[in-house]
């Protein structure tokens, strides 16, 4: 988006990072940052010091709050250990017992079993018996805090059972700048606090069964494309991107979501592979010494995404305490050499030590948590002991999952529910299951989610080698549940759409027609049929950005069928924002719905929606504009540019303005507005009230101690506002009550507040929201405080960031 509002001239500028000390430094270097042609191509990154300032020493660990117990029993084991035993903590090695992601070796004379860290975010991954859950951005649209949480605690169940002490999620970078971003389905939302509200959540539900988050990516990690260095055939090496972000965009948007992870409890964050402000994200002294560990109050560890330590001495002294998956040569002997040489202090590998065994502490892991990789077989075609991880009481769990991230954006006429359909015709390579679901030896398709692509289609993006095979924008060969890479599921069954409606039609006795040979425009139609179901996909994996948001593909295949069916009902699964605009007005196009990832249980969900069995209560976790255009310079991947070859540069010079926060800054009209989605009933929004709490300290900054999440007092709550929902309809239904907040000199409302609530026809519900110092208060990038300004505070409530019918005003 090329809106240059608030904090546009900072990445460009003398306040970059706003260090005073750095002013004139970062002054002239950005003139070649910022540049829009450079005479000759950087090849030394020399050109880029001090763009990121220094923040040393790494602050040791403190055990605050109620981590103080934790840390007073890691320190007892940790004064034990020899220097090599400490160091050992810090490097993954590899294991021929398990197949888990990462493994730290255990201490037994000191009764530590190890450690095994495996993915991801939506359960666990490349193993046996183990559940498919929701995706992260099926979550964001279910707007559900309640249920994210009950997810979190099944997830966390199945980590448990097999032996996993380190989940590897959940994701909240990217947070979904870009919006054809590779792996934005991996988080909640691209809304800070909507995407905070559910991460904390899922902290808080998966540390409750004793394992461990990680939550990752920290910090600025937006794209896929150049996010590790590239190797080319001929010519020199093409280092990962950096992400420029300015002090106050990085305090209200990106770190954001990462301060709610931390205050809900976080034992882990994972660095990401891309350059933050020209430094590697791993070590980066600035974001991990400064912001997470001092500003945030992180009593926590800190681990490398998968072979993104590109130093040893320095990753150290920066704040990283684990690599992962292995001391790729840095660390290991190298790191106890550095010590002796006094060159590294042993404090600093004492404190990594330490920060590890408190959060194996913390979460209870000393005591009866079953043995590393327990259930995580090295090799699935050996025979192996069978571990179960799967719960029945998390079955409910799971499905209403499956049902409430799914977004209701069309409905003319009622065509939904369907009504005791005689015919249903069926149409769309989304449709139907993959026709493998079967392990496969070494980095494949099973392991990856691509059942129904070709992983080698994103290979580059996880060895560093050039893309090679043109990118995908649907998977062809079946129905998706979740994207690709890491993040992906392996589950036990899919229920298809297809698998899902045939039992609907045995059980009901009706009729279904289908066509998923003939994908194009040669499908035909059954003239009796009363309603034609078009299934259409949208595909996103890590490794690799979309190469587009809507496909000409699919596009015909739903106009084809429009153009013969008087009642089309378009299903999307899709792993991120698709546009529609291509086919929303054809008159014969009654619904359509986004079904964005629901895991396992996708079929059965739909079909329980479809006919009405269950209601739709999702909303757009994200805005769906008209045009690819509307996203101006941030709808693909930034590519390098002239002079920056070998150092692409990525500059945030749109500030905190992405997705609803442009648009609205730039009056552009949506074709679906963030927080948008039908139910079956109608609602009405009456009785707004604003009040400040009477014990409320509203004092210009926060005073309280730094514990985990920041200044204790950030989450005090000052002001209550409530409302009254009606359901007008005359069938019962939920819906997301939503509340947003114009701070002065902000963007003229931002989400600081949703509620769902189940409300009976013709009866009222009462929606209350607490708005915390935090919440009403910006970044001050010469104060380094969040600031709580005096003045008028603009309070709108309703059903979407774009029906609001309830105002007011607050004043501090």
């Amino acid at each position: 988006m090329n809106f240059s509002g608030q904090g546009a001239d900072h990445v460009c500028g003398e306040k970059f990072w706003n260090r005073p000390r750095f002013a004139r430094v970062q002054k002239d270097r950005t003139t070649h940052l910022c540049g829009s042609v450079l005479a000759s191509t950087i090849t030394d990154d020399t050109v880029f010091y001090g763009q990121s300032p220094p923040v040393y020493p790494t602050p040791m660990g403190k055990g605050t709050g109620n981590w103080a117990e934790a840390y007073e029993k890691a320190a007892a084991m940790v004064a034990q250990m020899t220097m090599d035993e400490k160091s050992n903590l810090t490097f993954g090695i590899s294991s021929t017992t398990n197949g888990c992601s990462g493994n730290i070796p255990p201490i037994h004379r000191l009764g530590f079993p190890g450690l095994c860290l495996q993915d991801a975010g939506q359960g666990v991954r490349a193993t046996d018996y183990v559940s498919g859950f929701p995706s992260g951005i099926h979550v964001g649209a279910s707007w559900n805090k309640d249920l994210a949480h009950q997810r979190a605690i099944a997830i966390g169940g199945e980590f448990r059972t097999k032996g996993v002490n380190v989940a590897l999620g959940p994701v909240v970078g990217p947070l979904g700048r870009v919006a054809a971003g590779g792996r934005n389905w991996e988080g909640f939302s691209n809304d800070p606090y909507l995407c905070g509200a559910l991460a904390f959540e899922t902290v808080r539900g998966i540390q409750s069964t004793g394992v461990i988050t990680s939550t990752k990516h920290f910090l600025g990690n937006e794209q896929e494309t150049n996010r590790n260095p590239i190797t080319q055939t001929n010519g020199p090496k093409i280092q990962s991107y950096s992400s420029n972000i300015d002090d106050k965009t990085m305090h209200e948007l990106y770190l954001w979501p990462f301060q709610d992870a931390v205050h809900a409890g976080t034992g882990n964050i994972m660095c990401s592979y891309q350059r933050l402000n020209n430094s590697y994200g791993c070590g980066n002294s600035k974001s991990l010494n400064g912001l997470l560990k001092t500003e945030l109050g992180f009593e926590g560890w800190v681990v490398s995404d998968w072979f993104a330590q590109h130093a040893g001495v320095a990753n150290a002294l920066a704040g990283m305490d684990m690599a992962m998956p292995d001391a790729e040569g840095f660390w290991g002997p190298n790191l106890t050499l550095a010590i002796s040489n006094g060159t590294v202090p042993e404090s600093r590998l004492t404190d990594m030590a330490t920060r590890i065994i408190a959060g194996w502490y913390k979460m209870g892991q000393d005591k009866d948590y079953p043995e590393p990789g327990v259930g995580m077989p090295i090799d699935l075609f050996a025979p192996h002991k069978v571990v179960d991880a799967r719960n029945p009481a998390s079955r409910q769990t799971i499905f209403n999952g499956a049902v409430e991230g799914h977004v209701l954006v069309k409905n003319t006429n009622k065509a939904l529910p369907l009504k005791s359909p005689r015919l249903l015709s069926l149409y769309g390579y989304d449709a139907k299951n993959p026709n493998q679901n079967n392990p496969a030896p070494g980095f494949s398709s099973w392991v990856l989610g691509y059942e129904t692509g070709d992983y080698l289609q994103a290979l580059g993006g996880f060895i560093g080698t050039p893309q090679t095979l043109p990118l995908p924008q649907v998977a062809i060969n079946g129905t998706i549940i979740s994207g690709g890479g890491s993040g992906a599921v392996t589950p036990t069954y899919i229920s298809s759409p297809f698998d899902a409606l045939q039992a609907r039609a045995i059980e009901d006795g009706s009729a279904l027609f289908w066509d998923f040979n003939n994908v194009n425009s040669t499908a035909y139609v059954e003239g009796t049929s009363d309603a034609c179901l078009v299934f259409i996909n949208a595909w996103a994996s890590e490794g690799i950005d979309r190469p587009g948001l809507h496909d000409d593909f699919s596009d015909a295949l739903v106009l084809n069928i429009a153009d013969q069916c008087s009642n089309t009902i378009v299903v999307i699964h899709n792993a991120g924002v698709r546009l529609v605009d291509q086919f929303i007005d054809h008159p014969n196009v009654t619904a359509v719905i986004f079904a964005h990832l629901p895991g396992q249980d996708s079929g059965r969900a739909l079909v329980s929606l479809l006919y009405g069995d269950s209601g739709f209560s999702g909303k757009l976790p994200y805005s769906v504009p008209r045009n690819e255009s509307d996203y101006g310079a941030l709808l693909g991947p930034i590519l390098p540019t002239p002079g920056y070859e070998l150092f692409p540069q990525h500059n945030y010079t749109e500030g905190v303005y992405i997705d609803y926060r442009a648009f609205d800054a730039q009056n552009i009209s949506p074709r679906y507005e963030f927080g948008f989605g039908l139910t079956y009933t109608t609602f009405n929004y009456t009785n707004l009230s604003v009040k400040k709490l009477d014990w409320a300290n509203t004092a210009e900054y926060p005073t309280g101690p730094i514990q985990m999440g920041g200044h204790t007092d950030l989450w005090d709550v000052l002001v209550r506002v409530t409302a009254e929902v009606r359901n007008s309809g005359d069938v019962y239904g939920s819906e997301v009550a939503q509340l947003y907040v114009g701070i002065p000199g902000a963007p003229m409302k931002q989400l600081r507040g949703f509620s769902k609530t189940e409300i009976q026809p013709g009866e009222t519900a009462k929606v209350s929201f607490d708005l915390t110092r935090r919440d009403l208060s910006e970044w001050d990038v010469v104060a380094q405080q969040w600031r709580l300004q005096r003045g008028s505070y603009n309070i709108f409530v309703g059903a979407s960031s774009r029906i609001l019918p309830l105002e007011d005003q607050l004043t501090i």
